[in-house]
Formats: structure tokens, sequence, C-alpha cells
């Protein structure tokens, strides 16, 4: 009898924190809402998606090029002589 209660506590202590990690796992996941970027007159915005699949989103004046480097996820505003250097 002890042996057969010992054995349940031990099971019932083992699969507990798996029904909490599964019931964990179930919540649906919270999106992240990304900011938009204030602009001001002058200025637009800039979008690129990297390989990964993450967006990024900067502002630059209007007569800058929109620069972003996909080997070192950086991103910028180039220059009107140089462009993107």
């Amino acid at each position: 009898m002890f042996r057969l209660f010992a054995a349940a506590s031990l099971a019932i202590s083992l699969l507990a924190p798996v029904g909490a990690i599964a019931q964990d796992a179930k919540a649906p996941a919270a999106k992240a809402v990304a900011a938009a970027p204030k602009i001001g007159k002058d200025q637009k915005v800039c979008r690129h998606k990297f390989p990964d699949g993450k967006p990024t989103t900067w502002v630059c004046d209007k007569a800058q090029p929109c620069c972003a480097w996909d080997a070192i996820r950086y991103t910028k505003c180039g220059s009107t002589i140089t462009g993107c250097l």
C-alpha cells in the first residue's frame, strides 16, 4: 500500500510541471505592435525587411537615400553626395 501511494505521488509530482508548461504553450502569443515613427516636413519613412524576417523602420530626409545592409543588419540615412557609402 505504501509503495502504491509513493508511486502515485511521484507520478503526480512529475506530471504537474508538464501540465503547467503545456498550458503556457497553448496561450496565444501577443503580437508586438511597432509604433509608427513621427515624421516632419521634408522627411520620409524608410522600411526594410531583413532576410531573417525582422522588419525595420526609420526616418530620413526626403533628399537622403534609405540605406540598409543585410550582412551586418544595419540601416541608416545615406548622403546626397556619396549615396549609401
